[in-house]
């Protein structure tokens, strides 16, 4: 068990920061503080895509010197999910940061519990 762990520290950090986060996300009542969890998840989830498309001894995926094999390079897909996820990752945040925005301004607090009391008295 701990020499897998210490040859998969990569991936047992990014377990760890993805329960971090989760549980941040569940735990906190602050909108800011479950937007910083969610983005501490995807932080984890992109750690583990790039630990696990990571092959020691070989190379991106550009041919140099004439060099075809396979065996040569790393898988590149890991690495496009990655950037796709952060580009994703960055549109959602700003999102949810423009609406906490909006909820800030109407209610005057972050709290998502004193929010819902006073949707349920508005009646929404």
């Amino acid at each position: 068990m701990g020499a897998n762990l210490l040859v998969n520290y990569g991936e047992a950090v990014a377990m760890l920061l993805f329960v971090i986060g989760f549980t941040n996300l569940l735990l906190q009542k602050n909108l800011i503080k479950k937007i910083i969890g969610l983005n501490i998840m995807d932080s984890a989830v992109y750690l583990f895509l790039a630990e696990k498309g990571y092959i020691e001894g070989r190379t991106v995926p550009i041919v140099v010197n004439g060099v075809q094999d396979v065996e040569a390079y790393i898988n590149p897909i890991p690495s496009g999910l990655v950037l796709t996820g952060i580009v994703v990752s960055v549109s959602v945040t700003a999102l949810m940061l423009s609406l906490t925005i909006r909820l800030y301004r109407r209610y005057h607090t972050l709290d998502l519990d004193e929010i819902s009391t006073r949707l349920k008295k508005e009646g929404l």
